[in-house]
């Protein structure tokens, strides 16, 4: 399991944007943060894979931990040893290598050749298009050959746990949907524990089996996804629904930060 304990971040040794935050992500499972931009669910991300010291930030209280062993005092590539990459939002290729030079490079911490090469063929197996497009420079894909051509480079390191920022960001709905469902489908099938920060909050809903969501650096409201879903909150506030389920108009919602019921 993956644990987040009462963590606080702090940018330039002045600028506090976690504020306390716990959550655990088990394994297995998919744990979505839920929030706005601004709120810190990339901020979550960085506390976990190390990247926070490249931006001069740095967890000042509470602790990570995977399976009870603290990950936070850890450097980025020693957090991928231990199994947990983060895939970015944006969909970082390598853009003048090939795809299947850029899942090479996903190897790094492998020595194993035959063992890399049977991962390859496993992400193959999950997004048979990448096949197709190996020896096409990663530049040149679609945006969601490059989501898959990410998602299929972190797994190439074997991790535990899968952190994903965006995963649907700029993409079509029939690609989401593949991907997405790929996503739940390796969950199963290698028991992966995915932290999926995302802002389409009915899509990440649907896919995952717990929730948190995130306002101004602190979780204000937890549970199973089903429960957040059936949330009159989440519903009024991430979804757009009015209590009797019919779409809201931006006119009702636009003032939605001030009525914030969970943070009264």
């Amino acid at each position: 399991m993956l644990a987040l304990n009462n963590i606080e971040v702090v940018y330039d040794g002045v600028i506090l944007v976690l504020k306390g935050v716990s959550l655990n992500a088990e394994e297995g499972h998919i744990t979505t943060l839920l929030g706005a931009n601004g709120a810190g669910k990339t901020t979550t991300l960085r506390a976990i894979s190390g990247l926070l010291r490249t931006e001069r930030g740095q967890v000042t209280k509470g602790s990570v931990e995977l399976d009870g062993e603290r990950l936070d005092r850890l450097q980025p590539f020693d957090v991928v040893k231990h199994g947990v990459v983060q895939v970015f939002e944006g969909r970082r290729v390598f853009e003048n290598l090939t795809a299947e030079e850029n899942l090479i490079a996903g190897a790094h911490s492998r020595s194993n050749l035959a063992e890399v090469h049977a991962s390859i063929d496993q992400v193959y197996d999950s997004f048979p298009v990448l096949k197709e497009r190996r020896h096409q420079r990663a530049g040149y894909l679609s945006g969601g050959e490059q989501q898959m051509l990410v998602i299929g480079r972190a797994l190439m390191c074997e991790p535990k746990v899968i952190l994903l920022d965006e995963p649907s960001l700029g993409l079509a709905p029939m690609v989401i949907e593949e991907i997405f469902g790929v996503i739940h489908r390796l969950k199963d099938e290698r028991r992966l524990t995915v932290l999926l920060v995302e802002q389409n909050a009915a899509l990440a809903l649907d896919i995952a089996d717990h929730g948190y969501v995130m306002e101004n650096g602190r979780i204000v409201l937890e549970g199973p996804a089903d429960s957040l879903r059936q949330n009159s909150d989440i519903k009024e506030f991430y979804l757009g629904l009015n209590e009797a389920g019919a779409r809201k108009s931006y006119r009702d919602t636009k003032n939605y930060r001030r009525r914030k019921r969970w943070l009264s």
